[in-house]
């Protein structure tokens, strides 16, 4: 197979680009997909908090003013539930949240790059009424926050 000089540059273009991802960790390969997988696992398939405390490492983390949970006192539709977390502790380069009553514990793990702002929003699905909590990671320690948000059925209050 004989390739054009124009399909050539794409081709090496593409192998540029994709070894540029790569190195910076936008695409998983080799050991670090490994790792990633692993994590997985272990973090995302926990049952109880407890269990996904321990997956992450953060076996007696601190209880901290510094970490903010803003969510609905009252979720009227359980599907969708806006959660945001923000933490006020210098270089936190991790956060976690994690819902007591769900069939898994770990809803979501954010990596923060140094220099980004640690606040994160997201929208996550709750079976019943539950605690959420935030789990922070800052200079090898860990911090977290509790809030309660009781989901109703229907929308009714109850």
């Amino acid at each position: 197979m004989t390739l054009s000089r124009r399909q050539s540059l794409e081709a090496l273009g593409g192998l540029g680009l994709q070894a540029a991802l790569l190195a910076i960790g936008l695409l998983p390969g080799g050991a670090h997909a490994q790792a990633a997988q692993a994590f997985d696992r272990a973090a995302f398939g926990a049952r109880t908090i407890g269990e996904a405390l321990k997956a992450l490492g953060a076996l007696a983390p601190t209880e901290s003013k510094d970490v903010l949970i803003t969510a609905p006192e009252i979720a009227e539709d359980g599907a969708v539930v806006p959660v945001s977390i923000r933490s006020a502790i210098p270089g936190t380069d991790s956060i976690a949240l994690l819902v007591d009553r769900n069939p898994n514990a770990l809803a979501a793990v954010y990596r923060l790059l140094e220099g980004a702002q640690p606040e994160i929003g997201m929208r996550v699905k709750m079976s019943e009424s539950s605690d959420v909590v935030a789990i922070v990671r800052a200079g090898g320690r860990h911090y977290m926050a509790r809030k309660q948000v009781k989901v109703t059925l229907g929308g009714c209050g109850g």
